[in-house]
């Protein structure tokens, strides 16, 4: 049960890591939820995308993993220095912090906003390296417990993506402040460079 425990807490921080960034889809689903716009459907697009990229990556890479054990090892290095790469970038953004800006122009239409919706999340070629190859390698280092972890990074996701748009109004004050994202990239960088170090060494 505390392994259990353990891979989820893992997936929910690698996910949240992963999600948490200054970003067009971060920004439009903060606009919706302080316009009260079509709040519900923008944030039950990107949760439920992501768990199906998620899903994606654990199976994918896991399939992967199964049918050649030897790819573990390239995995984990593969992905490791992605990692590293993240962390070093948010690490980066620490002393050159920015911030989450709402401004432009209203979905107009819940019709609009789906379909905008769909497209910053499907057309973004960095969400399929992020969501489907990072934690799919990620997750495939927790053997067995790998859907536990992809669990906890579904989690992580339907958490983000609720407050940025339900929690809109009072989040936005504080997104707005490049402090709060220098703090938010440092976690961040802890995080990834963590992760990353740790995929390496277990190969």
């Amino acid at each position: 049960m505390s392994h259990a425990l353990s891979a989820a807490a893992a997936g929910f921080g690698t996910g949240l890591s992963l999600i948490v960034a200054i970003g067009a889809q971060n920004a439009f689903v903060l606009r919706q939820g302080i316009r009260r716009d079509a709040v519900l459907p923008v944030v039950a697009i990107c949760a439920l995308s992501d768990a199906a990229l998620i899903a994606l990556g654990v199976a994918g890479v896991g399939a992967v993993v199964v049918a050649w054990p030897g790819a573990l090892t390239a995995v984990g290095w593969i992905g490791g220095a992605f990692l590293l790469c993240y962390g070093a970038l948010a690490a980066r953004r620490v002393f050159r912090p920015g911030a989450l800006t709402v401004e432009g122009e209203a979905a107009g239409s819940r019709r609009r906003a789906v379909l905008t919706c769909l497209a910053m999340t499907w057309l973004n070629p960095h969400v399929y390296l992020d969501t489907v190859f990072l934690l799919g390698s990620v997750a495939a280092d927790r053997g067995p417990l790998r859907w536990t972890f992809g669990l906890g990074a579904v989690c992580a996701s339907l958490c983000w993506f609720a407050a940025l748009g339900f929690g809109a109004r009072l989040l936005s004050r504080f997104l707005a402040r490049p402090a709060a994202w220098r703090v938010l990239d440092g976690l961040v960088a802890a995080t990834m460079i963590a992760l990353g170090a740790t995929l390496i060494a277990g190969t």
